[in-house]
C-alpha cells in the first residue's frame, strides 16, 4: 500500500470508528445474527473487586469473551493486548518478551505501565524489571473465562495502584453440570499443541475447573530445533455458602520460546522468517566468575516462565449491607532470558577481509564470498528468580445513597538476578548462521565498520514491601447520576544489593541501599446514565509509580507521577454498541537508561487522544472496530534536543477493522472472520532520527461447530506477509537493525465440546 493510499484508509477508518464505536468482544454469536445486550459484571477497577455492570462503569474498560480470544488467535499473551484500544503491544519478540505501552505514556522497553491480574489480584508486586514484563509469566489457554482491560481511571487507587493499564484474566469456574473441551492445534511451523479443560461439581456447593495444555513448535522463525516448548496446568475451586464464597486456584507453568531480537534489515534475509539463532550458535561456553570457571548455556531456552501463580478470594455478607472481601496471590518461579543479540550493524566479508588480510572463513571451514555479510552478535544470559505475595482486604458498607469501601493492600516481592551480557561473537549473517573462524575477533569486525560488542555482568538481590490504605465512595445522587471518588496512601521499602563486573559479577559489592517512600493518589468521577442503553462519564486521576530495582541500580529513585483526565460515552443497542474515551495525561518524571550509544535521560511527557472499540450489526454480519488516535510528545528532557519530539515507538494512529459473518447450515453453525490492522509511522528513538514505517496486516479465519460438539478452526495470520517493523536497535539507533512482525502462518484446530 502506498503512503497516499494508507492516508486515505487512515481517514476512512477514523471516520468509521467515530461513527461506530463499541466495546471489543460483543460481536460473535455462533447460532444467531441477533445481538443481545448482556449485563456484564466488571471486577477490575472496583474497590476490593466488588464488581460493577459494564454499562455503569465510570472508566475505560474493554472485555473479551472466549469466542473473541478464539477469533483473535493470539500467538502470545501480549499479542492479545492488540485487541485493547489505547495499548501499543509489540509482540514480535516471541511467546515472551514483549514491549507494551499505554496511552502515549513513555516506555519503549518491556512494559512500565502494564499490570496483569488473575481473578482480580495482581500477579507481581511491580509492573516490570529489566528483562521482565508480566505477560512473560502468563499464558492464555482454554481455562480463561474472560479478559478485562482497564486503562487509567480508578487503576491509580485500587489494587496495585497502576496508573496505566490493568489486564485481568478471569478463570473458568465449575457448575452443577460436568462439561469440558479437548482441542488439538497444528500449524505450518511445526506446532503440536493439546488443550483440555473440565469442570463440574465435586460435592454440594463445591465446584472445580481443571485444565491446561502441552505444546511444542519450531517457530515461524525456525532456529533448526524445537524452539517453543511448554506446558501448563490450572486448578480452580469454588465453595459457595449461603452468605458468601471461597475461591482457590493454582496455575503451574513451564513454557519458553526463542527470544526474537532485532537483526540486520539490509542483508536480503527474509524479514518474516529469518532467525539468527541456529544449531551452530545454540550452545555457548561462557566465563562466569573471576576464578575463570565457565558454564555452557543453552540459548534454545529463549525466554519464558517456570513457576506457579496461586491465590484465591474470600467474600462474605454479614448482614445489614456489610460485606468483607479478601483477595490474594502467591507467585514464585524463574523468568530466565537467553538471547542472541546483535551489536552494531553488519559489514561485508570483503570489508572484513581487507582488515584481516585474508579470506573470511567460518568455524566449519567455509569461505565466504565478498558480498556475504558478517556481524557481531552477543550471547546474553539473564537468570531471574521471582517471588511475590499480595493481599487485598476490604470492608464494604452500603448506605441509602452511598456505597463505601475501606481497603488495605499489602505486598512483598523479590528478584534475585544473575547476568552475563555481551559476550561478543563474529557470525556469518545468514539464517541460522555459524560463527566465524576463532582467529577473527570482534575488534576485526569493528575495524571493518561494525561493532566490537561489550561485556557486562551482575549479581543482585532486591526485596520490596508495600502497604496501602484506600477509601472509596459511590454516591448515588439520583437514579441517573453517580459520583465516584477514591483516595490511596501507599508506603514502600526497598532493599537492594548489587555486585557487577565486566562479563560477570566480580565478587565486590558495588551497591547496597535502602529506599523508603510514601505517596498519595486520588481519583474522582461522575457517571450519568441517560437511559438503559446510553451513558456518559468524566474522570480525573492522579497516580504514581514507585522506582523498581533496576531504577535504583541506575541511580533513578524518583517517583513517577501520572495525571489523567478522561471523558467517555457508552452505548449498547440492538444495531450497534459504543465505548469511546477521550484522554489527556501528563507524566512528570520518567527515566530511561538503554545503554550503547543512547544517552540516559530523564524527561516529561504529555499525551492527548481518543481510544474506542466498536461494532455494528447487520443481521448475521458484524463489523468490529478498534481505534487509537493520539499525540504523545516529550515536553521536558535532560536531553534538550528531544523536547518537542514524539514519544518513541508509539504510533499516532492504529486501527483494527474486523468483519464477521455468522452462519447456520443444518447441524453446523460458525463464522467466517477477518481483520485488517493499520499502523502509522513511528520513531524508534526519542531523538526521532529513525522512522519505523507504517504497515498493514491482514488476518482471515473460519470457525465451524457441529451440534454434536465437534468444532474446527482454520486461521491465517499475516496473510499479506507484511514486514512491519516494531522496533529498531534500542542500543544503537544508527545501526540498520530492526525487529519485524512474524511472517505469514496458518493454524488449524480441531476439538470437541462435551457436557451434561
Amino acid at each position: 500500500m502506498t503512503k497516499q493510499a494508507f492516508d486515505v484508509t487512515h481517514r476512512l477508518a477514523a471516520l468509521a470508528a467515530f461513527l461506530v464505536v463499541c466495546p471489543a468482544g460483543g460481536a460473535f454469536a455462533q447460532d444467531t445474527g441477533e445481538q443481545e445486550v448482556i449485563e456484564e459484571i466488571i471486577t477490575v477497577g472496583t474497590p476490593g473487586g466488588a464488581g460493577v455492570q459494564k454499562q455503569q462503569a465510570s472508566f475505560a474498560i474493554t472485555t473479551l469473551a472466549p469466542d473473541d480470544i478464539a477469533k483473535f488467535n493470539p500467538k502470545s499473551t501480549a499479542d492479545l493486548f492488540k485487541s485493547v484500544p489505547g495499548v501499543w503491544a509489540e509482540s514480535s519478540g516471541g511467546v515472551a518478551g514483549a514491549n507494551i505501552d499505554v496511552r502515549g505514556l513513555p516506555g519503549g522497553s518491556d512494559a512500565p505501565f502494564v499490570l496483569l491480574a488473575i481473578n482480580g489480584t495482581p500477579i507481581y508486586g511491580t509492573e516490570m524489571l529489566s528483562f521482565f514484563e508480566q505477560s512473560s509469566i502468563f499464558r492464555v489457554d482454554e481455562t480463561i473465562a474472560g479478559v478485562e482491560a482497564l486503562r487509567g481511571g480508578p487503576n491509580a487507587v485500587f489494587g496495585k495502584g497502576e496508573p496505566g493499564v490493568t489486564v485481568n484474566f478471569r478463570l473458568k469456574e465449575g457448575g452443577e453440570y460436568t462439561e469440558g473441551r479437548v482441542k488439538y492445534t497444528t500449524a505450518d511451523f511445526g506446532l503440536q499443541r493439546f488443550d483440555g479443560v473440565l469442570s463440574g461439581e465435586l460435592s454440594e456447593n463445591l465446584y472445580y475447573m481443571i485444565g491446561g495444555y502441552i505444546t511444542s513448535a519450531d517457530g515461524i522463525r525456525d532456529p533448526q530445533f524445537s524452539a517453543e516448548e511448554g506446558n501448563q496446568f490450572t486448578l480452580n475451586l469454588n465453595r459457595v455458602f449461603d452468605t458468601g464464597e471461597i475461591n482457590l486456584f493454582a496455575r503451574v507453568t513451564d513454557d519458553s520460546g526463542q527470544w526474537v531480537l532485532p537483526f540486520a534489515l539490509n542483508t536480503g534475509n527474509d524479514l518474516g522468517e529469518f532467525a539468527q539463532l541456529g544449531n551452530a550458535t545454540r550452545f555457548r561456553e561462557i566465563q562466569v566468575n573471576p576464578a575463570g570457571n565457565t558454564q555452557v548455556f543453552d540459548f534454545g531456552n529463549g525466554r519464558g516462565w517456570d513457576g506457579i501463580v496461586a491465590g484465591g478470594s474470600v467474600e462474605f455478607d454479614f448482614g445489614d449491607d456489610w460485606t468483607i472481601r479478601d483477595q490474594f496471590t502467591f507467585t514464585s518461579g524463574d523468568a530466565n532470558t537467553f538471547g542472541f543479540v546483535p551489536a552494531g550493524g553488519p559489514v561485508t566479508a570483503a570489508d572484513l577481509s581487507a582488515v584481516i588480510g585474508g579470506p573470511v572463513t567460518t568455524v566449519s571451514g567455509a569461505t565466504l564470498a565478498g558480498t556475504d555479510f558478517v556481524q557481531t552478535y552477543g550471547h546474553w544470559v539473564v537468570l531471574k528468580d521471582l517471588e511475590a505475595k499480595i493481599n487485598d482486604i476490604s470492608i464494604n458498607k452500603q448506605f441509602e445513597n452511598h456505597d463505601v469501601t475501606f481497603g488495605f493492600y499489602q505486598s512483598s516481592w523479590s528478584a534475585n538476578d544473575w547476568w552475563t551480557l555481551g559476550n561478543p561473537l563474529p557470525v556469518h549473517n545468514v539464517a541460522n548462521g555459524e560463527p566465524l573462524d576463532p582467529a577473527i575477533t570482534p575488534d576485526d569486525i569493528a575495524d571493518a565498520g561494525g561493532d566490537a560488542g561489550f561485556l557486562f555482568g551482575l549479581q543482585s538481590a532486591g526485596d520490596a514491601r508495600a502497604e496501602a490504605f484506600y477509601l472509596a465512595d459511590s454516591w448515588f445522587v439520583t437514579d441517573q447520576l453517580r459520583l465516584d471518588g477514591g483516595v490511596r496512601t501507599e508506603s514502600i521499602e526497598v532493599d537492594y544489593v548489587l555486585d557487577s563486573g565486566d562479563g560477570f559479577p566480580d565478587g565486590t559489592t558495588d551497591l547496597a541501599t535502602e529506599v523508603d517512600d510514601t505517596e498519595f493518589a486520588w481519583t474522582v468521577a461522575a457517571n450519568f446514565d441517560v437511559n438503559d442503553e446510553l451513558g456518559v462519564y468524566a474522570r480525573y486521576s492522579d497516580g504514581f509509580l514507585f522506582p523498581h530495582f533496576d531504577d535504583i541500580r541506575e541511580g533513578n529513585d524518583t517517583v513517577n507521577s501520572v495525571q489523567q483526565l478522561e471523558g467517555g460515552v457508552k452505548y449498547a443497542g440492538d444495531m450497534f454498541e459504543v465505548y469511546a474515551t477521550a484522554f489527556f495525561n501528563t507524566n512528570d518524571s520518567f527515566n530511561s537508561t538503554v545503554g550503547g550509544t543512547v544517552p540516559a535521560a530523564a524527561f516529561e511527557t504529555e499525551s492527548i487522544g481518543i481510544e474506542a472499540d466498536g461494532a455494528v450489526f447487520f443481521g448475521d454480519f458484524v463489523i468490529d472496530v478498534i481505534l487509537t488516535l493520539q499525540d504523545a510528545e516529550i515536553t521536558e528532557s535532560t536531553t534538550l534536543t528531544d523536547v518537542g519530539n514524539k514519544v518513541l515507538r508509539q504510533p499516532d494512529f492504529q486501527a483494527r477493522i474486523a468483519p464477521t459473518w455468522n452462519f447456520l447450515a443444518g447441524e453446523w453453525n460458525g463464522a467466517v472472520y477477518g481483520a485488517l490492522t493499520l499502523v502509522d509511522d513511528r520513531f524508534a528513538d526519542n531523538a526521532n532520527t529513525v522512522v519505523l514505517p507504517s504497515y498493514e496486516k491482514l488476518d482471515l479465519g473460519v470457525i465451524v461447530n457441529h451440534d454434536s460438539g465437534l468444532f474446527f478452526q482454520l486461521h491465517a495470520d499475516n496473510l499479506n506477509d507484511s514486514d512491519g517493523i516494531t522496533e529498531g536497535d534500542p542500543r544503537n539507533p544508527a545501526a540498520p537493525n530492526g525487529r519485524p512482525i512474524f511472517g505469514r502462518s496458518i493454524r488449524f484446530s480441531v476439538g470437541y465440546d462435551f457436557g451434561d
